[in-house]
């Protein structure tokens, strides 16, 4: 959303005059007149002090940052998308992510905006994407929600290669080899913390899955080859204001411990249930 509108809501939600908002930022009041008439841009400085203003009186502008994005879709197999970058794509889209993310190098998009944008919400250059992705004619592969799920990320980021050469390395090193696309559940840093603790040795197999199934952190759909990546077409890019970041590394943040918090009962929960990491790697 505009800056300038979201500032004009902040102000007069929180019932002050245009003069009283000033004094309390430290600017005069045309400052912020010409700030709600969008002839100019508050400092960063300004934007802080906005933003706490708007945490003190308990208002919530996460709902305007995204109410004018379109929503993902599918229509005859051309999905909308969205792509956080922490600076910007240059040149083409290419599958150049690292090589150890959640199905390998890729080009990473989300049906949920507010992933990509609480990831990307902490870099001063970050841009959002709204992308339409053509899946006609690529070999796509549907991740289940299941432990192959699991075990798949767990070979993308290499913690399997104590295995290499087994078959249970070869499954999943196979299930990703002929693709195009792999579409699966989107494994961000409150997965990590679950899937680490598996790797550990502390929860099983059934926390760790139920625990993906309680998040619901949406669908990602990852571009693995060029030919995939030729098939993505960038319909908006949107800079993020300082003000929207302050607001969505809030959100980030209560995200994070609410998801770690529901993860922890979860598996607590099926600690008795399912098996170990030890266990799936000796064929248990």
């Amino acid at each position: 959303m505009e800056l300038y509108k979201l500032i004009r809501f902040i102000r007069e939600s929180s019932g002050a005059s245009q003069e009283e908002f000033a004094e309390k930022i430290g600017v005069a009041r045309l400052a912020v007149t010409r700030w709600e008439n969008a002839k100019a841009i508050p400092s960063k400085i300004a934007q802080v002090k906005i933003y706490d203003i708007a945490k003190e009186k308990g208002i919530t502008i996460y709902d305007l940052i995204t109410k004018d994005l379109p929503e993902s879709k599918i229509e005859n197999n051309v999905i909308t998308l969205y792509h956080g970058s922490k600076a910007g794509i240059e040149g083409d889209i290419k599958p150049v992510s690292r090589e150890h993310c959640d199905f390998g190098q890729g080009f990473y998009m989300g049906t949920q905006i507010q992933q990509p944008l609480t990831l990307i919400c902490t870099h001063s250059k970050s841009l959002l994407y709204v992308v339409e992705f053509d899946l006609n004619n690529l070999r796509v592969f549907h991740v289940p929600d299941n432990i192959d799920w699991a075990m798949l990320v767990a070979y993308s980021r290499g913690k399997l290669v104590q295995c290499k050469g087994t078959g249970l390395y070869e499954k999943y090193r196979i299930m990703l080899k002929e693709c195009d696309v792999v579409v699966g559940s989107i494994a961000n840093d409150r997965i990590f913390f679950v899937l680490d603790r598996f790797f550990e040795g502390a929860i099983t197999d059934k926390g760790l899955v139920e625990s993906l199934s309680a998040l619901q952190l949406g669908l990602q759909y990852v571009a693995l080859t060029e030919k995939a990546c030729m098939q993505i077409k960038i319909i908006s890019s949107i800079k993020l204001s300082e003000l929207e970041r302050l607001c969505l590394d809030d959100i980030s943040s209560h995200n994070r411990s609410f998801g770690i918090e529901t993860a922890n009962e979860i598996c607590r929960s099926y600690r008795r249930e399912g098996r170990f990491y030890d266990e799936i790697l000796e064929g248990k």
